[in-house]
């Protein structure tokens, strides 16, 4: 009798099994607006293999991109000796603001030689959060950015709702998607008023889908 019962048993099925989402590093410039930003929005689809890191003293976009590399080596070293390819980061991004910042052909150049990816906005950072509200105000310098952003978004500090922000992100990336393309058609890529800051959560976006 136990020996039937064994026999007509099904077998356990087995847990289906999924390849980990992808990792991303996000290295900022911005001690608090960015990255909360994008702490948040990597939290709508649950992912835990977004990692937003702020460099402190980093100063300039070059030496943002040299930690990046750095951190982007060091993953592959102990992915290399630990014999596990889920400890590289599939992608590395940068995000900074033109601001008065020297040196940034040079960063540019550090970042496209080693696989980092830039998310820069000119004239800063607050131009993608306006984007959630409106279209773009033209050519503006950073302070009148962010006194913009302070008419849509009453109470804007630095520190960010982002509940206030998210049902406006398909129009803001629209419109900072618009704003890239126009000027990479005039010939002047990166140009005030632009922010590259939409490709950055997309690239976020899709890879919280991929399993």
């Amino acid at each position: 009798m136990a020996n039937r019962r064994n026999r007509n048993r099904r077998p356990a099925r087995r847990t289906p099994w999924r390849e980990p989402k992808p990792r991303i590093l996000c290295v900022c410039e911005g001690e608090v607006t960015e990255p909360e930003y994008l702490c948040a929005f990597a939290k709508l689809p649950r992912n835990s293999r977004i990692e937003v890191v702020v460099e402190p003293g980093a100063g300039v976009p070059r030496t943002l991109v040299e930690k990046a590399k750095e951190r982007k080596q060091k993953a592959e070293t102990d992915a290399g000796q630990k014999k596990d390819t889920n400890l590289a980061f599939e992608e590395v991004w940068c995000v900074y603001d033109i601001d008065e910042h020297p040196k940034l052909d040079q960063a540019r150049v550090m970042a496209r030689d080693n696989g980092i990816a830039l998310a820069v906005s000119n004239p800063s950072f607050e131009l993608w959060l306006v984007h959630h509200f409106r279209d773009s105000p033209g050519m503006q310098h950073r302070v009148n950015m962010t006194r913009i952003l302070k008419q849509v978004l009453p109470g804007y500090d630095k520190h960010i709702v982002f509940r206030r922000l998210e049902p406006g992100y398909q129009e803001a990336k629209q419109r900072a998607r618009s704003l890239e393309e126009r000027a990479e058609a005039d010939g002047d890529p990166g140009r005030n008023p632009t922010t590259g800051f939409w490709r950055l959560t997309e690239s976020i976006r899709i890879a919280s889908l991929y399993c």
